[in-house]
């Protein structure tokens, strides 16, 4: 009797392990395999970062942020994780958190000082973070802002830069979901064209 049962124990161990053996190579290198295949033939710049490239240069993903400093280029949003991809997230501070406010003024008071604007002109993304750190997009608004800082910079006329953010500005996904956006990447490579084609 106890022989039977040993048996039949076993038997369910073996069967259990088989099982798991068979459903992790299809769950884990089957499906795998095939998406990845397939995303790579359907979706072969998103299968690689999206990776935008000038003259044969990686500039950046078009959707990871990246700081810009120079007053020449357009500004990022804030990140919390100084735009380190391998370490996206937010700051996870509640809005009654001082260090919050703290940040916010601070970043306030700077935008104010570079785009020489009153804080109530400034648009709430130039101020919060994304919650991943890394949104690549700023909104219209936010573009408009910086067009003085940049025209004056790079020697443009305004009504030119303007032109410009009005040509990069994208609609909300599929035209409902989220909000018209600037992508910041993008929309200085642009403007490098045009001091290259000036030149």
């Amino acid at each position: 009797m106890n022989s039977i049962v040993y048996t039949t124990k076993t038997q369910h161990a073996v069967m259990g392990l088989r099982a798991s053996l068979a459903l992790l190579f299809v769950c884990g290198v089957v499906y795998t395999g095939t998406v990845t295949q397939l995303g790579g033939a359907l979706f072969p710049a998103q299968a690689k970062g999206s990776v935008i490239h000038r003259d044969n240069v990686a500039m950046g993903s078009e959707f990871i942020a990246q700081p810009f400093v120079n007053p020449a280029y357009f500004y990022s949003r804030p990140s919390a994780v100084d735009y380190d991809p391998m370490a996206t997230g937010g700051s996870n501070l509640a809005p009654s958190n001082p260090a919050l406010r703290e940040r916010v003024m601070a970043t306030s008071q700077e935008i104010q000082a570079r785009e020489s604007v009153q804080a109530a002109d400034i648009p709430v993304d130039l101020l919060a973070t994304s919650g991943a750190g890394l949104d690549p997009h700023i909104s219209p608004a936010a573009a408009k802002l910086q067009v003085a800082r940049v025209a004056q910079a790079r020697q443009l006329a305004e009504p030119q830069v303007l032109t410009l953010v009005a040509q990069f500005i994208e609609p909300p996904q599929w035209g409902i979901f989220g909000q018209a956006r600037v992508n910041v990447l993008k929309l200085n490579l642009a403007l490098d064209q045009i001091a290259k084609h000036a030149q």
